[in-house]
């Protein structure tokens, strides 16, 4: 497992609506019988596994209208946040998945809705 701390080297990274930052695992370069596959084979198969790094603030909530226009309005926006969490283990479609590699490492970015399970290490 990752480990995610304040003085992450990502925290200069801001992820945008409801998408999530995963660092995806090392896949297995071999088969369950024992043959090697080439890395283009593992990194093309359609469901993956990473851990959750980064998170975005979620979903946009639209304001309520107020009746009163002489009240001064702070235009806050709300989100309503996502169930992925950093440090969790996530398997995620990879189809819908942006490659990305920043200092070195290689990262995905997904949708919210891209992702099918998430493992979470403490009790919910």
């Amino acid at each position: 497992m990752i480990n995610i701390t304040p003085d992450n080297k990502l925290k200069r990274l801001l992820v945008v609506g409801d998408r999530v930052l995963i660092q995806p695992k090392d896949p297995s370069d071999r088969t369950a019988s024992g043959l090697y596959l080439p890395p283009t084979v593992t990194e093309k198969e359609q469901v993956q596994t990473g851990y959750v790094i980064k998170v975005g603030p979620g979903y946009p909530i639209p304001s309520p209208v107020d009746d009163e226009p002489w009240k001064e309005t702070e235009e806050k926006v709300k989100y309503m946040p996502l169930q992925a969490q950093e440090g969790d283990t996530a398997i995620y479609l990879q189809r819908n998945a942006i490659d990305l590699e920043y200092q070195g490492q290689k990262y995905v970015i997904v949708p919210q809705s891209s992702i099918l399970l998430l493992e979470r290490s403490e009790d919910l």
